[in-house]
């Protein structure tokens, strides 16, 4: 009797590990959860966050795990997740409200739109999504842009196929492929892949990818659906009240800062081979994400914020406003990283690695046919990319720093792949662009899905010469 206390105090006092399965049940284990995370989701419509928490217990619970062992990797997932983007995700969050209701989005689709002739608006609204989309969460890009997409087809007798796509596919590009978006950065940190050498490869990858589903596929697509552009959606614009607006160049540059000192941190890790050099350690320090990210919000409640005429009262509640809506994606973004926590402690990731070996797949090729499946189960690209990410991690022990950061893009792409009836773009793209759901079909998934095929082909083709 006594043993057996003693044996129930040690069991209370720490929850023991996850101890792995076979192969087939970890297999089973996996499915089940991922099930359940997709029925929750499409089938009772339950909340990401509920279901990717519940799928975790499944998951754990299928696979022969003690419940207090899952629900401590699913803690520990949640925590370092949050840790690690969630702050990111607010900073993001603070600067897209900034830009958008100090007039400075306005402020970049004029200008560019002034400067542009009829034949190339489609190419000019890929460049204005691109920019506008670099700090902006895709729902609140579609929001803000979607807008400007129906005056300037309206005004210009333009197709909207022809200037929407591409504005959908510039938002769709930067939103999968592009730190620092949530789904990406979660995959960098899930993979351990060096942010700025990725940065530099997702914008590599981004410019053809949006090249090819937006301006060229916009003129196939304008053969096969006619979309009018409805009265109902287009609302005033932000800056409409505003008695000024901040410049052209000072928004452009406060939007590109945290892209730019990212980027300079990944060329000086490269050219600078002393890492006891002051210029190692002070771009070491200004191209992290958060102090990167950080400097921009900083600079942008000048530039924009004062640009606009906006008092210390005004700058304020935009920050307290902005930071409001991102609490569920914070959340979903967190229960994805305990998800994938417990899928890596029951050794679902590694029971891959193993698999995969007899399979003859390209790693890069697994990564995106695993995300192109939770994406078109779930119809979340952030949830594809987070448990895609979680699955393959494995993957990436063996490589170098830029086949890691390949893999993390390989991951990215295939979150975006078919965009359908279970994805809340798809509804809010449907909406805004007065289609019906066949027209949507027929444009925005084949869109979304162009983007993902275009994305793999070029991960693919530098993989093999970096």
């Amino acid at each position: 009797m006594p043993a057996l206390s003693a044996e129930l105090l040690a069991a209370t006092a720490a929850p023991p590990p996850i101890t792995h399965a076979g192969d087939a049940r970890l297999a089973i284990a996996a499915l089940a959860g991922i099930a359940v995370i997709v029925a929750l989701i499409t089938g009772w419509k339950v909340h990401a966050f509920l279901a990717l928490t519940i799928g975790s217990g499944v998951l754990g619970l299928v696979a022969g795990a003690p419940l207090a062992a899952t629900v401590t990797s699913y803690s520990n997932g949640l925590g370092a997740t949050v840790a690690s983007v969630g702050t990111l995700v607010a900073l993001g969050a603070i600067l897209g409200k900034l830009l958008a209701d100090s007039g400075g989005a306005d402020v970049i689709v004029d200008t560019i739109l002034e400067r542009t002739g009829e034949r190339r608006l489609p190419w000019a609204m890929t460049l204005i999504a691109a920019l506008v989309g670099l700090p902006l969460f895709f729902e609140i890009g579609i929001v803000l842009l979607v807008p400007v997409v129906l005056l300037v087809a309206r005004r210009g007798n333009q197709s909207l196929m022809r200037v929407g796509l591409p504005a959908l596919a510039g938002l769709s590009v930067m939103h999968g492929l592009v730190p620092p978006h949530p789904g990406p950065l979660a995959a960098v940190s899930a993979i351990h892949a060096d942010l700025g050498t990725t940065l530099a490869f997702g914008v590599l990858v981004a410019i053809p990818s949006v090249i090819v589903a937006g301006p060229l596929f916009g003129r196939v697509a304008d053969r096969w659906v006619k979309a009018e552009p409805p009265e109902r959606m287009t609302p005033a614009r932000a800056s409409e009240g505003l008695e000024r607006r901040p410049g052209f160049v000072p928004t452009v540059c406060t939007m590109l800062l945290p892209v730019v000192l990212m980027l300079a941190k990944a060329l000086v890790d490269v050219l600078v081979k002393d890492q006891a050099s002051v210029v190692y350690r002070v771009f070491d320090v200004l191209g992290t994400p958060l102090v990167a990210l950080l400097i921009a919000v900083v600079v942008a409640m000048f530039t924009l914020g004062r640009g606009a005429g906006f008092g210390k009262e005004r700058v304020s509640g935009i920050v307290d406003a902005s930071l409001g809506p991102i609490a569920g994606i914070v959340l979903i973004v967190g229960a994805g990283g305990g998800f994938k926590q417990v899928l890596v402690d029951a050794g679902v990731g590694q029971m891959i690695l193993d698999t995969s070996r007899h399979w003859h797949i390209p790693a890069l090729l697994l990564a995106w046919l695993i995300a192109v499946l939770i994406r078109v189960a779930t119809g979340s690209a952030t949830v594809a990319t987070i448990s895609a990410a979680g699955l393959v991690a494995p993957l990436a022990a063996h490589m170098s720093g830029t086949h890691t950061a390949l893999l993390v893009l390989a991951v990215g792409a295939g979150s975006l792949f078919f965009s359908h009836v279970n994805d809340a773009g798809f509804w809010l793209v449907k909406e805004y662009f007065g289609m019906d759901v066949p027209q949507t079909l027929k444009s925005w998934s084949v869109m979304e899905s162009l983007v993902s095929v275009v994305a793999l082909a070029l991960v693919l083709a530098l993989s093999v010469v970096v």
